[in-house]
């Protein structure tokens, strides 16, 4: 009996000693994460994981975070995938790898890795609306056929969303995937304009030496077009500088015109610009 009760005692020291041992390497690694000493947190984080103790499903996210704290953007990617395999009971932080991993899906498209479109699709129908919005924000930043399957999520985001910066993004990006997406929509409060609710600012791109062969046939609601200009590339507005334009000012210029003047634009390669408001 008393070697039984012996043996107890021990056991409960040792199970002690080693629960104070888990609490201290997670203090030590929650301290590394926060002093940004990320090669040691992540070590400290995989020692954690790999001990399969009651902090292991939360270290696989730390691990990859520390990674993207490093700019490592394809083993972070990898780790926050694995972390999700996982299936991780905490739905907070699972969602913060989610939104993570599209990020670093978009960042790995632009370098040239295709493969991770497939993260990116998979966010626009993610459960969470926060994925689902910066999955189509990210996909909408590709530019081309690869932001194309953004458009239905960003026309969700104009038609519900009560955030007017969230809906400003999302319409300058449908404006520059298509230019006629916005066509139909209805023109959001504004302030004053001296033009008419319901007037359409319109620009044609017309072929070099051509007046009549359009290359580009834009037509957007003029509630809609001061985000145009406001988006434009800063190579774009440096043109309009060299031509004699104040950039910054340009479309309060624009509104000033009397309605169905046209301003025309010559460019370098002999192309022609016109826009106007009818």
């Amino acid at each position: 009996m008393k070697r039984s009760a012996w043996l107890a005692m021990a056991l409960l020291a040792c199970a002690g000693t080693v629960q104070a041992q888990d609490s201290e390497r997670l203090k030590s690694a929650k301290a590394l994460v926060f002093d940004r000493k990320y090669v040691e947190a992540r070590s400290a984080w995989q020692g954690i994981l790999a001990s399969g103790g009651p902090e292991s499903e939360a270290a696989g996210y730390w691990v990859a975070r520390c990674s993207e704290n490093l700019k490592e953007d394809a083993r972070a990617f990898k780790e926050y995938g694995d972390y999700l395999a996982r299936r991780p009971a905490d739905r907070a932080l699972a969602e913060e790898a989610r939104t993570s991993r599209v990020g670093l899906a978009a960042r790995l498209v632009k370098g040239g890795n295709v493969q991770p479109l497939s993260v990116l699709r998979d966010g626009l129908a993610d459960s969470s609306r926060t994925v689902r919005y910066y999955a189509a924000f990210q996909m909408g930043g590709l530019g081309g056929v690869n932001a194309r399957p953004a458009v239905p999520v960003l026309k969700k985001i104009v038609a519900e969303e009560k955030d007017a910066d969230l809906v400003d993004r999302a319409k300058i990006l449908l404006l520059r995937i298509d230019p006629q997406a916005l066509a139909n929509a209805p023109p959001p409060v504004r302030t004053a304009s001296a033009h008419a609710p319901g007037s359409w600012l319109k620009v044609r791109v017309f072929e070099k030496g051509s007046k009549d062969k359009t290359k580009v046939s834009i037509n957007v609601p003029v509630s809609l077009a001061e985000i145009v200009f406001k988006s434009l590339p800063d190579e774009v507005k440096k043109e309009l500088t060299l031509k004699g334009y104040d950039a910054d000012n340009f479309w309060d210029r624009l509104k000033g015109l009397p309605k169905m003047e046209i301003l025309t634009i010559e460019g370098e390669d002999g192309e022609s610009v016109q826009i106007w408001i009818e």
